[in-house]
């Protein structure tokens, strides 16, 4: 099973379409995303191509294969536009034997940790910069953003297949950092 796993799209068709071609291209077969879906909040500018309708619209398209976490930005009004469920605070995937706790970034993170085991996996979004961490007890993981990426990280989006997450670049694909398990 091949996932690509993305955050913080913030409603930008632009970036949306981009997802979906890598989705195409990765011939991935699930995304994983871990909120900020259509709306940009209060505190950032919008991105381009702000269109949350349109985001809804072709999300929708292929609902079945997103498996998706709330994000700050999320709120009750987008599951009644959106197909997929959107308002899980967090879950957890068994990879290669290890939990792999998914999670927007807001509630639950670094400093405020789910109940992990030594050895798990943190995977979140939220801060919109790319991160590989080993934290003593267990690794966090950041995909960056796809529409508003700070401290200068380009826009991104991860992968995970066959025990290996890759970093990529959202406007070429290229592998920009990796993590085995």
């Amino acid at each position: 099973m091949k996932y690509l796993i993305a955050s913080d799209l913030h409603g930008s068709m632009k970036y949306c379409s981009s997802l979906l071609d890598r989705f195409g291209d990765e011939c991935a077969d699930k995304i994983i995303f871990l909120g900020d879906v259509l709306y940009h909040g209060p505190r950032n500018d919008l991105p381009d191509g702000y269109a949350p309708k349109e985001v809804a619209s072709a999300l929708n398209g292929i609902a079945g294969k997103i498996v998706c976490v709330r994000g700050n930005c999320d709120c009750e009004v987008d599951q009644t536009v959106l197909d997929f469920p959107v308002l899980a605070e967090y879950g957890v995937l068994l990879l290669n034997g290890k939990n792999v706790w998914i999670t927007h970034g807001h509630k639950f993170n670094k400093q405020t940790p789910l109940p992990f085991a030594k050895g798990d996996i943190l995977l979140h979004g939220h801060t919109h910069v790319p991160v590989k961490e080993d934290c003593g007890d267990f690794v966090y993981l950041n995909p960056g953003s796809l529409s508003i990426p700070k401290n200068g990280s380009d826009r991104s989006y991860m992968t995970y297949s066959d025990g290996v997450f890759e970093w990529k670049k959202l406007d070429s694909g290229e592998v920009y950092m990796s993590y085995k398990l």
